[in-house]
């Protein structure tokens, strides 16, 4: 079975804040920064196209991350490493909101993954 697109988001260890009212501005975006987090779920009013994200701050780097949701986190973690990437993320789970991992392709790009039932529903 295909592992879909589930979410994206758009990090930056220095102003995430910044982030939210760019893009927001950008496009015109909501985003729900009511959480523990301040990150900000972001509503990007397609009418059932696309798919919505994230954009807040994070303690590592500055990335634009694509997740994909897979039933098993560290069966594809390895898979990951046995083609060519590097763990960047354990499995992980975020109280409230999603257990997920990362790693980074051969070329250092990071991608997420989503654990199959994690992601909490906004709404």
């Amino acid at each position: 079975m295909p592992n879909p697109i589930v979410h994206w988001e758009i990090v930056s260890p220095e102003n995430g804040k910044r982030l939210q009212e760019f893009y927001g501005g950008l496009f015109g975006w909501k985003m729900d920064t009511n959480n523990p987090y301040e990150y900000g779920v972001t509503e990007t009013e397609t009418n059932g196209r696309g798919i919505n994200g994230g954009i807040g701050a994070t303690e590592g780097p500055g990335r634009v991350t694509i997740y994909a949701e897979v039933d098993d986190l560290q069966a594809c973690l390895d898979k990951a490493v046995s083609l060519g990437g590097t763990v960047a993320m354990e499995p992980t789970e975020i109280p409230g909101a999603v257990t997920m991992a990362m790693f980074t392709d051969p070329a250092g790009n990071f991608f997420g993954l989503v654990k199959s039932g994690s992601m909490q529903t906004q709404g």
